[in-house]
């Protein structure tokens, strides 16, 4: 017979916290997948294994809980599991997570939030519960530590709700500016308006991305690399050029770093398409609607973004001119700024965004701020566009 859910007043806020902190370790790492946490404790309330999510292909957080467990020598019979996202229950690149679960005589399972993957959402907890396991799950709990623990967990895996429920990475658009909004000046020149930390700061949101995206523009003015330098990184994400023209130099310095780099375009060009998959680039033609005032076709944005999810996309960090910004955020495929506010004012210059111009206030994009914190001596402020994490 199934054991009853456990109340909440059984669940140790420590072992909620550690859990989460484990995957938090995961940050970096685990894309695509989501970032995962497990806690193993015994029924004297003792912690005896913890782990988080590897690689892709790699061990799940649970299994390697597991496993920490094994190498210190403690019995996991009628231990309780705490996990930030519901076991996975299906066979993948590694095998199901319930089943290891089981198979170690683990009695409870608190997880933070259902699976939001087809393949599983839900079906892992039934599975326990099936079994005789007592499950519990925190987003579900009427308890404010329980319904924290769920909502932070949930957050850290933003991109991988988007991706499994939207059909689109989180869009996360990054910004360096000066106080009054000038991104560089007339002359182009924009090295470097923030400050030393900011811009390690922008390194670090760079490697937790699956992907960095950027346009053609920036591409032939900065002459960039993209990569992620100062980070102490297992992967280099992904990089995305919107190349409507195919313009992209196939000795530009953004293919010396060893990662995929994908060029959307809008129209076939065979020998330029050559010269870039010469240099290691994967080019997929998506055309869509001519630009504002323009005759050629542009890259279909929107189909773009579905794309970028069906190759495993969780999280799309954009890094790009005032144009593409424009274009983007005027389709509505941006869900949250970056930006950072060097102490500088610059007057005439490039704007952030080619946004507008608007008839009225009303019309403008409502933005909630996230957090607003110093960076070095520059502000940095994350804002979300209102409403867009609720799905």
């Amino acid at each position: 017979m199934p054991q009853p859910d456990p109340a909440p007043d059984q669940f140790a806020q420590h072992h909620l916290n550690q859990a989460l902190h484990q995957a938090q370790a995961a940050l970096l790492r685990a894309s695509p997948n989501p970032r995962v946490g497990c806690v193993l404790v015994n029924p004297q309330g003792q912690r005896i294994g913890q782990g988080s999510t590897q690689q892709a292909g790699g061990p799940h957080a649970e299994v390697m809980a597991l496993r920490d467990a094994q190498a210190g020598g403690q019995a996991t019979e009628g231990a309780t599991a705490y996990v930030t996202l519901e076991p996975c229950c299906h066979q993948g690149r590694t095998g199901p997570c319930t089943e290891a679960l089981l198979g170690a005589g683990i009695a409870r399972v608190v997880a933070a939030v259902a699976d939001p993957n087809p393949l599983v959402a839900g079906q892992g907890l039934a599975r326990l519960r099936a079994a005789g396991l007592a499950v519990a799950l925190a987003s579900e709990s009427a308890d404010p530590a329980l319904q924290a623990w769920a909502a932070a967990a949930r957050e850290l895996n933003i991109g991988f709700f988007s991706r499994m429920q939207r059909h689109t990475p989180w869009v996360r658009l990054k910004v360096a500016a000066s106080l009054d909004g000038v991104t560089a000046l007339p002359n182009g020149q924009s090295q470097w308006i923030t400050g030393e930390a900011a811009r390690a700061d922008g390194h670090a949101w760079r490697a937790r991305a699956c992907a960095v995206l950027t346009g053609i523009g920036t591409v032939l003015h900065d002459q960039p690399r993209l990569d992620v330098r100062g980070v102490d990184t297992p992967r280099q994400p992904m990089l995305v050029i919107v190349d409507s023209a195919l313009q992209t130099p196939p000795d530009a310095p953004l293919f010396a770093p060893r990662r995929p780099v994908l060029v959307y375009a809008a129209a076939p060009q065979p020998a330029r398409q050559a010269a870039l998959e010469h240099s290691g680039a994967t080019v997929v033609y998506l055309p869509g609607a001519a630009a504002r005032g323009g005759t050629s076709p542009k890259v279909d944005l929107a189909a773009m973004m579905r794309d970028l999810a069906a190759r495993g996309v969780n999280e799309l960090h954009v890094e790009a001119g005032h144009k593409l910004n424009g274009s983007l955020l005027r389709a509505g495929l941006v869900d949250e700024l970056l930006v950072y506010l060097a102490p500088k004012w610059l007057g005439v210059g490039t704007g952030m965004s080619d946004f507008g111009p608007l008839a009225q206030l009303a019309d403008g994009l409502a933005l909630n701020f996230s957090s607003v914190e110093m960076v070095g001596q520059d502000v940095r402020l994350l804002a979300r566009v209102a409403g867009r994490d609720v799905f």
